[in-house]
């Protein structure tokens, strides 16, 4: 079976977010298994090194067309492990500081998307399927349903498209059809919606199969409250959207061989996990004692929660949490954390930015990983704190439901709320504290957590069976 890999990032070239480790961590996952060969395609940026593209293999150029322009096309190819990358060139519009957020991202990810399907006859690959991310890729099973479809070399493809934020779908005015884009009028309506042009929703209408980034959220993206309006689009399809949790690299995200942490540690042997808990309030300049101390590595932003932290942020402080936060975003918050250290620097560090090192001591060295989501699709930093010993507060929400389960029932690895209300977090916040006044008990719990299995191996069966599923059934234009 051959899998194209489709995705605006990937690890370990250019990554701004969760896309880029799907894209860095499954495709390698995937090729463990015998009779796959799973190769992603992505743009060059300019932020790739220099000593990265010295070791790129040039394969030729080739033009593609962008409305009525025809740009210049360059091949690059790398192999990582066992993946091979393939890399797209075009100075214009990727040598630039920054992948995402100019004022052309349409005709940039226009650009790509048809670069992706006219590149395969000059690679000599032929996809049994292409996995297309994000509206960055929306394009491509558009394009390949209205123009390449019943060409020789581009026969029986079928094509997936995952979701892994419904919030970012590509919505641009009606012009850019005519500009960008090149395809018959009569074809328009599988891009209109509400007015407007929205790339997410071409990929509703061609795809062969959707699929999203936990069991969850594929059920929550038909709710108009998590939709943000694309429930409209999605209940039109007959077949279910599939929801497969991500997986994480349980390799370098170990704590029993992390350099970055004070020392290692396994499920079975936790006093390393006392020495990186020592080290951090050391680090951070916070107080120790019996009470616990909480992590959050997060985007300052209202979706993640952030609000219900700072409804209940005081009443945390008087019941002794320290707080370790990692992280940046909307200035309001930001300021709101730096007024909280100022006014207790024995209980609260918070550095603004993003320093992955630390990031791996605040997995190691806190006690509980606070992450009260509005909504989350997937999420990773839960499962790599449980990998760290770290024990999750979490909000019931899509891929933190699927993966944190409550303390109160069965094989519990975490604490959770199903509200998206302060005090319900505050409760979640003042179990935990009460189970960490118990040793032994706590300690079953890390254990418990640390043993959860969130590896790539256990997500890419499961896309397997999605992807022979999709090839022995007729697709939706057929």
């Amino acid at each position: 079976m051959k899998i194209l890999f489709a995705a605006s990032e990937a690890l370990p070239f250019a990554a701004s977010g969760g896309l880029a480790d799907v894209a860095g961590s499954l495709p390698a996952a995937l090729n463990e298994q015998p009779g796959l060969d799973c190769r992603v395609v992505m743009p060059l940026y300019r932020s790739i090194q220099p000593k990265t593209r010295n070791q790129m293999t040039y394969l030729g150029d080739i033009t593609v067309e962008v409305g009525w322009r025809k740009q210049y096309c360059g091949i690059y190819q790398i192999t990582v492990g066992k993946v091979t990358y393939y890399l797209l060139d075009n100075p214009y519009y990727f040598m630039r500081d920054g992948m995402y957020g100019f004022h052309d991202d349409c005709e940039r990810f226009v650009f790509f998307s048809r670069a992706v399907l006219e590149i395969l006859p000059a690679i000599e690959f032929q996809p049994n399927i292409i996995h297309c991310n994000d509206w960055q890729t929306a394009m491509i099973p558009v394009f390949y349903n209205i123009l390449y479809k019943y060409h020789q070399e581009y026969e029986n493809i079928k094509i997936i498209y995952t979701i892994h934020n419904i919030q970012y779908q590509g919505v641009y005015g009606k012009e850019v059809i005519t500009e960008l884009m090149g395809i018959p009028t009569y074809h328009t309506n599988l891009l209109e919606f509400d007015g407007m042009v929205n790339l997410m929703k071409g990929a509703f209408e061609t795809a062969d199969r959707i699929s999203t980034v936990s069991p969850t959220y594929a059920k929550e993206i038909l709710d108009p409250w998590y939709s943000y309006g694309m429930d409209r689009a999605l209940v039109r399809r007959q077949d279910p959207i599939i929801g497969i949790l991500n997986g994480i690299d349980v390799n370098g995200y170990n704590p029993e061989t992390d350099p970055n942490i004070a020392k290692n540690y396994t499920a079975a042997e936790l006093q390393g996990k006392k020495v990186c808990r020592k080290a951090l309030l050391q680090e951070c300049g916070l107080q120790d004692s019996d009470a616990p101390v909480l992590g959050i590595v997060t985007r300052f932003v209202a979706h993640k929660g952030i609000q219900l932290v700072q409804q209940s942020f005081q009443e945390m402080l008087q019941a002794g949490c320290r707080f370790a936060i990692l992280g940046s975003g909307e200035r309001f918050y930001e300021d709101f954390f730096r007024e909280m250290q100022s006014a207790y620097p024995e209980q609260v560090h918070v550095t603004i930015g993003f320093v992955p090192a630390l990031a791996r001591r605040i997995y190691a060295g806190a006690d509980m990983f606070l992450m009260p989501s509005q909504n989350e699709p997937c999420g990773l930093a839960q499962m790599v704190a449980m990998r760290y010993g770290t024990i999750p507060i979490v909000r019931e929400t899509g891929g933190l439901k699927d993966s944190v389960r409550d303390v109160g029932g069965a094989n519990g690895n975490g604490f959770t709320f199903k509200t998206y209300d302060a005090y319900d977090m505050q409760n979640a916040v003042k179990r935990g504290c009460e189970l960490f006044a118990d040793k032994r008990k706590w300690n079953a719990l890390v254990r418990r957590a640390m043993k959860c299995d969130f590896s790539w191996n256990v997500s890419a069966q499961k896309y397997i069976e999605m992807y022979q599923e999709l090839m022995d059934a007729q697709s939706i234009f057929d």
